[in-house]
């Protein structure tokens, strides 16, 4: 296998790597634990993961979903996390090639994901998602042709400003927390990886979509809505589709051309 498939393959293993590290990021930050050590554990009986039972999908398939030691079902999250990641970054490479836009899309992508796992489960957005991906966006931008380094911090000024506004806003009308300090750094991500253009993007579609879902039933229950989640949601819409969206809206809505 030669050419740009072999591109494709190579990027997918490589992706296939990255969610396997991206499960254990999304675990252990949230809760100001080390990446590093220890080793990674069964969850019932703490018997340490051999290296030939964690390869990415292919164990979690040998094992039929069960720790090796005692049994125990192991999370599908694990192997579903480590295919989707493998699956994005294979799509980049097949979209873009070999090239710094793969890899961005690649790494935004998978920060996307970290962040909704995180957001989803603790209800926390780690600094190492966002404010690491802040840096990772601008450090990025000068050789990426999609984006300008100085749109590029635009945007992260603008989406931290913006989501900050909304919460300040938020706690004035409601006399309570409504927009959390990690949605807020997120958004200055983004700005890095998007732009102005797709900070504004980002919280609309995040927004309708996060009302549309969960909106009914935080209103019925109570529970704090994990924006995280719809925010990344609207993101990766942005980073997919967002000159198209926009270019539909400016047509159907305003008459442009």
């Amino acid at each position: 296998m030669t050419g740009p498939w072999m591109e494709v393959v190579s990027a997918g293993m490589g992706g296939l790597l990255f969610g396997s590290f991206l499960n254990v990021c999304a675990l252990r930050w949230p809760q100001d634990a080390s990446v590093v050590a220890p080793r990674s554990r069964c969850p019932g009986c703490g018997a340490t993961v051999a290296w030939y039972d964690n390869v990415p999908v292919v164990s979690w398939l040998l094992l039929r979903g069960s720790c090796r030691a005692c049994d125990q079902g192991i999370s599908i999250q694990y192997p579903v996390v480590e295919l989707a990641v493998g699956l994005l970054w294979a799509g980049m490479a097949f979209q873009h090639g070999f090239s710094i836009e793969a890899i961005r899309g690649g790494l935004f992508l998978t920060i996307l994901l970290g962040i909704a796992l995180s957001d989803a489960r603790f209800y926390i957005i780690p600094d190492q998602f966002s404010l690491g991906g802040a840096v990772l966006g601008l450090a990025l931008a000068p050789f990426a042709p999609a984006i300008a380094f100085v749109e590029a911090l635009t945007g992260a000024v603008v989406g931290f400003v913006l989501l900050w506004v909304v919460g300040w806003l938020g706690r004035k009308a409601f006399k309570k927390e409504a927009m959390g300090g990690g949605d807020i750094k997120m958004m200055a991500m983004v700005g890095a990886f998007l732009g102005t253009q797709g900070v504004f993007l980002t919280v609309f579609l995040g927004s309708l979509v996060g009302t549309i879902v969960f909106g009914p039933i935080s209103y019925r229950t109570g529970r704090l809505v994990p924006f995280g989640i719809f925010l990344a949601a609207g993101a990766a819409v942005t980073y997919a589709w967002g000159d198209p969206l926009v270019g539909w809206y400016l047509y159907w809505a305003l008459g442009a051309s």
